[in-house]
């Protein structure tokens, strides 16, 4: 149990049954009236954000939150395996946990996964990540001033739009949050 005095970014409440995380609070002393405390709380699951409004020294329930190092295995057809970087445990993550992430995971990839009580809640990618092109079709002669973009599949199979000098066999710096193409990496 917490008050609302221990408030700060990061921390997690359980809140009805449901994991929610602060990412942004503001103690409010208003001129009438008791003072209360405005937050902004992610749903830890979902990643929903919701505005609520707390009444100063209320108790709220807060729960714990692990977040530790992972090394990413290999997928075993439906579900990711992950290594344990102290204890060298083995985990096994769902498609759902891992989110939209698992387009840009590589083998021996780095990770950090939130755990509660136990089990997986979300699974964090490096933000950058650097990936191979796999194919893209060429850019045109004379066709790069207009700095268009073009597909291009990277070697985890994703697909992203890149400028149009980028060819087949590049490799590519990525943003893992929204698969924006973010630079070439010089080799």
């Amino acid at each position: 149990m917490a008050t609302t005095a221990d408030f700060k970014n990061g921390l997690v409440l359980n809140q009805e049954g449901q994991l929610w995380q602060i990412t942004e609070f503001q103690h409010v002393k208003p001129g009438k009236g008791p003072a209360f405390v405005r937050t902004k709380l992610k749903n830890v699951l979902s990643g929903k954000t919701v505005d609520k409004t707390f009444n100063a020294g209320v108790k709220v329930e807060t729960a714990t939150v692990d977040r530790r190092d992972f090394t990413y295995l290999y997928n075993d057809g439906s579900d990711y395996v992950f290594m344990d970087g102290e204890t060298y445990d083995q985990i096994t993550v769902t498609p759902a946990t891992v989110g939209d992430g698992s387009r840009f995971l590589l083998e021996n990839m780095p990770v950090q996964i939130a755990m509660h009580e136990g089990a997986p809640l979300y699974v964090e990618l490096p933000v950058t990540v650097e990936l191979l092109v796999q194919h893209t079709d060429p850019g045109l002669q004379g066709d790069r001033s207009t700095g268009g973009n073009k597909p291009a599949t990277l070697e985890t199979g994703a697909e992203i739009q890149v400028p149009l000098f980028i060819n087949t066999g590049d490799k590519l710096k990525v943003d893992s949050r929204d698969g924006s193409y973010l630079g070439r990496v010089n080799s």
